[in-house]
Parts: C-alpha cells; structure tokens; sequence
C-alpha cells in the first residue's frame, strides 16, 4: 500500500474560517493520483492579501483607460480631419456615396461644385433665401392679399367687387407693378420673386380651377371680413339681427314715446298753473286799479291776456291755454262774461271788487282793533 501523503502546513498569515470544515477522506485511488500536485503546492507560497486591487483601484484604471481611448479617438479625429479637405458634394443626378457630401436643399451640385437655385444664396456649404429676393416677395404678397382681399369685401358689401381672379390676370398686373418700378429688381430677380409670390398666396388665398383649367384666386370668407366698412358691418347686422331688432325697437319705440307724452303732460299742468296765477294776479290788480278814480274798466278780454302772457310758440299749442282757462273757470273769485268790445263780442273776466272790499275791510279789523284797544 501507498503511504498517505504528509499534511500540508497552515499558513499563519491566513485567518482561519469561523467554522472549520471537515475534509472527506481520499481513496486510495485519488490520493495516488494526487500526491505529485499536492507536493508541488506544498512548495508555491500563498499570495498576500493586498496582491488584487480595490473596488476602488479597479474603477480609478478603468476610467482612466475609458479617458486616454477618448484621447486618443479624438486626437486621430482632429489630425485626420485636419490634414484632408471638405468632402466634394454628390451630384444631384446620382445616388449617395460616402466619399462625396449629399447636394443641400435648394442647390443643383455638378461635378463636386454647389451652386443655389434662384432666390437663394450660398451661405458655407448651404442655400439660404435671398434676403432682398425674400423682402420683395413679401412685399408683393401684402399688396396681391389686400387688393383681392379689398375687392372680396365690396362684392360682399354692394355686389360691384371681383370675386375669383385668374393666374393669368395676377401675373399681368404683376409685370404692370414691376414695369412701373416700384418694386426695385432686375428682370431675373423678380422673375424669382413673382414665383415666390404665387407660393406664398396659395397658402393663405383660396384657389381652385375654372372651365380652362386656369388656377383661379379668392380672398377667404373670414379674411374679407377684416376688410369691410364699419356701415357695411353695420348694415349686414342689423339684416342679420332683424327678427330681433324688429320687434325690441317698436318697445324701445313705444316707451320713448309714452316717456315724453308723460313728461309733455308734466310741463303743459306746471306752466298752466304758472300762467293760472299770473292771471290771477293781473285780474286783481286790475280791479284794486278800477276802484280808484278813473281807475278805468275791472275787467280784461281772455284772448289779449293770452297774447300777452304766451310765447309765440306757446300760442302755437292751444292746450296750454285750454288747460289755463279750464283753472281759471274753477276759481270762484273770478267772473267770466261775454262782453262786446269795440262791436266784437269777447270773453272778459273780471276779479270780483266785493270779494276784494270785503277782504280789505277784514284786513283793517284784523289790524286796527288791537290799536283801538291800546289806545282806550
């Protein structure tokens, strides 16, 4: 029999486990096999426990391998970059390669060269609009929208405006605008020019096709309304609202003029009473004037103190002076007679000189009894 093989020695630097595990113990077989690599273990010292690095350590290597890949990606970037040219452009008629840049928006490329369409203009390795190109445009726009617009809103309003107008007929007076010089291009300009008008009307204008298949242009029925008269605006609302107004104006109408038929009243009784008591006050006045000495007549025709007392726009409004009669016929200190004056027959009226008497000698009673009695 093979004798088993010595014990292997502890290391004394290495902490034992908390609970010691036992070792199965080998067959004969195994521990034959076993014993040159156990001998050659036996003979390897154990590696100390700071040989493997840190979490830390191996994250610090980690970026700064992740950090000098970068550099170095970067730095064959910049050389590369640096030591060949811009990529030629790829030509328009031909497909996408990597060694050729594809052709820019708005721009035709031929033989690695760029060069921009009408109305716009090479700005580095791109088209951009054409600002002069871009503000006449517009321009032109803005006067194409308010003269259909403007038209639109009378044809809405009165019926006289144009509705639909051709392309043909826009272009035509488009050539008119420019021949007159206002607009300030050239001929090549403002051919670009007048195709970006027709760009920017069709999107804000209506357009459809007639019976020639010509493209026709309309202001919108909202946009028409910013360009219509304020009476226009007024006159269509008042149709529009007439079921409503009809009926809310007749009330309007009819309070009005119960308000000033009420308020007429008023005014014809306070002036009444107004002129009731100046004639009162003339009546007696003229009977204290008669009881004197050639004091002359008590009485006054009606009408004379009626021209006498009344405007000449009162005069106009027998009521007034009816409503002045009808007080003057319930005061009972007034007498009224038919008279002839001057081979007329006139209405007098005459304040009652008894009543006046009897009211003086009432007066003096009243006065001169506390006298008499002081004296006696």
């Amino acid at each position: 029999m093979t004798p088993p093989s010595p014990p292997i020695p502890r290391n004394p630097n290495r902490r034992s486990s908390h609970t010691p595990k036992r070792r199965p113990v080998p067959s004969t077989s195994s521990a034959a096999s076993s014993s040159p690599s156990s001998s050659i273990a036996s003979l390897l010292p154990e590696p100390s426990p700071n040989f493997f690095p840190s979490a830390s350590e191996l994250l610090q290597l980690v970026a700064a391998v992740v950090v000098a890949v970068a550099v170095a990606v970067g730095c064959h970037y910049a050389v590369s970059s640096i030591g060949r040219g811009p990529r030629p452009f790829c030509d328009s008629d031909s497909e996408f390669h990597e060694s050729c840049e594809p052709c820019p928006r708005n721009g035709q490329c031929y033989n690695g060269n760029l060069e921009c369409a009408p109305g716009y203009r090479k700005y580095g390795r791109s088209c951009v609009q054409d600002g002069v190109i871009n503000a006449a445009a517009e321009k032109i726009s803005e006067w194409v929208q308010n003269h259909l617009c403007q038209e639109y809103a009378l044809f809405l309003c009165d019926g006289k405006g144009i509705v639909w107008v051709s392309e043909d007929k826009l272009n035509n007076d488009l050539d008119l605008v420019w021949e007159s010089g206002t607009i300030g291009l050239d001929n090549t300009s403002y051919v670009h020019a007048r195709e970006r008008v027709l760009q920017n009307i069709n999107a804000v204008l209506d357009t459809r096709m007639n019976d020639r298949r010509i493209k026709e242009f309309k202001c919108p029925d909202n946009l028409a309304e910013k360009y219509k008269k304020i009476t226009c605006r007024f006159r269509q609302w008042l149709a529009k609202h007439a079921l409503i107004l009809t009926p809310v104006s007749a009330l309007l109408m009819s309070c009005i003029l119960l308000l000033l038929r009420v308020r007429g009243r008023c005014y014809l009784s306070k002036r009444a009473e107004q002129l009731y008591q100046q004639v009162c006050e003339i009546l007696e006045e003229r009977a204290l004037m008669s009881n004197n000495a050639n004091g002359g007549e008590p009485w006054l025709v009606s009408s004379r103190l009626r021209d006498h007392l009344l405007s000449p726009r009162e005069r106009k409004d027998p009521v007034l002076w009816k409503k002045v009669q009808e007080l003057v016929d319930e005061d009972s200190r007034v007498d009224r007679y038919p008279k002839i004056v001057k081979g007329e027959q006139k209405v007098v009226w005459e304040w009652q000189a008894q009543l006046i008497a009897f009211e003086d000698a009432t007066f003096d009673q009243m006065h001169l009894a506390p006298r008499n009695a002081n004296v006696n």
